[in-house]
């Protein structure tokens, strides 16, 4: 897991000779966040947007912070439990690096934005835009440690991604069509992804690790959608879920491209689909109870997206026991729910992520 650079001390001895005694400096391998509200520490709370992509108000960060700090849940982050795993300090969100150390990483990740420029434009940090402010970090880094160093804690670096749900949202939300086919729309994403990876890459990070889409029709959200639209059983929404299936589809046999394409380019995929489908029908196996129904909102299975009150609807509802409960709110899991999956995709079997778990993947070699 740790870098290597030399810390050398000069030594006069007896006026003549000079040794030179080195001493190994380890380094932890830095952590770069990207993507959406599954992973944004707060990012949002700095920009010109709305409620819906903020949480930045109680209850939000109840259970663990104490206060809200703009993440989605009611406490820590997958990117956060990693953090813990790794032996960092939590990765700060970019508008907050001014106070923190750049060599551990930073995250740039923000809720509602997807890979798509389109997607809630104007209201959030698309992929391509966290893109650019990852390259002014890296300059802020070679300015910082120069360029041998810099170039080290990038190729080792491990760069984490949430996106895509999104892409998909905006138009499941307004029950419109998409312009184009279901498998064209997906191909644009992946377009648009692989130029982001291909960009990091090109600042020298190899390490790529990628979660899948969970079975978007399964939120409370969606399944409240789904009563709205005349599903009198409030099941999941199939046409979501079967989005998510073509993205995680499309999604290893891009990221193959990439690793012919490019020398040194490693990935790995948690399979977010398997273990979120898992803790629905099985949610004791994951430590949890209530997996249909969202702890904090108002409506058919909490999925009105009103945790706060801050959004368009201000009536909400919040449970008893967080801990019971896989969603926190309409959208974003538990800290609960997060935890599991954390120590799954770090120390996780073939079926929930591969090539590599985190653990093997953070002690990689470039």
């Amino acid at each position: 897991m740790a870098l290597i650079s030399n810390l050398c001390i000069f030594v006069l001895v007896a006026h003549f000779a000079i040794t030179v005694v080195c001493h190994e400096r380890p380094h932890q391998t830095a952590l770069f966040v990207f993507g959406d509200s599954i992973f944004d520490p707060g990012n949002n709370n700095y920009i010109n947007t709305i409620a819906s992509f903020q949480a930045n108000y109680f209850p939000y960060g109840e259970s663990f912070f104490k206060y809200p700090t703009g993440r989605n849940s009611n406490g820590r982050l997958i990117p956060d439990f990693i953090a813990e795993y790794a032996n960092l300090p939590f990765i700060p969100p970019y508008f907050e690096i001014g106070k923190k150390h750049l060599v551990h990483g930073v995250n740039f990740a923000s809720g509602g934005s997807g890979c798509l420029a389109e997607t809630a434009r104007g209201f959030v940090i698309d992929l391509q835009t966290q893109l650019k402010l990852f390259q002014s970090v890296t300059q802020l880094l070679r300015n910082k440690v120069g360029e041998t160093e810099s170039k080290q804690i990038l190729s080792n670096a491990v760069y984490i991604f949430s996106t895509g749900s999104n892409d998909f949202f905006a138009p499941l939300l307004a029950n419109s069509t998409f312009q184009y086919s279901d498998r064209e729309y997906v191909q644009m994403i992946m377009g648009n992804l692989t130029s982001v990876l291909k960009g990091i890459y090109k600042e020298g990070g190899r390490k790529f690790v990628m979660l899948n889409l969970g079975p978007l029709g399964c939120l409370p959200l969606l399944r409240a959608l789904n009563l709205q639209i005349g599903v009198t059983n409030g099941s999941c929404m199939e046409k979501a879920t079967n989005l998510a299936k073509l993205f995680n589809s499309a999604l290893p046999e891009m990221l193959k491209k990439l690793e012919k394409q490019l020398p040194g380019f490693k990935y790995t995929i948690f399979n977010f689909f398997k273990v979120i489908a898992d803790s629905i029908h099985n949610p004791t196996k994951h430590g949890l109870k209530i997996s249909e129904t969202a702890c904090c909102g108002t409506g058919p299975f909490r999925g009105i997206h009103s945790c706060g009150g801050k959004r368009q609807v201000k009536e909400y509802e919040l449970c008893e026991n967080v801990k019971d409960y896989l969603f926190f709110d309409s959208v974003h899991p538990s800290e609960q729910a997060y935890q599991r999956y954390t120590e799954l995709l770090w120390n996780g079997t073939l079926d929930v992520v591969a090539p590599y778990n985190l653990k093997s993947f953070f002690e990689l070699s470039t």
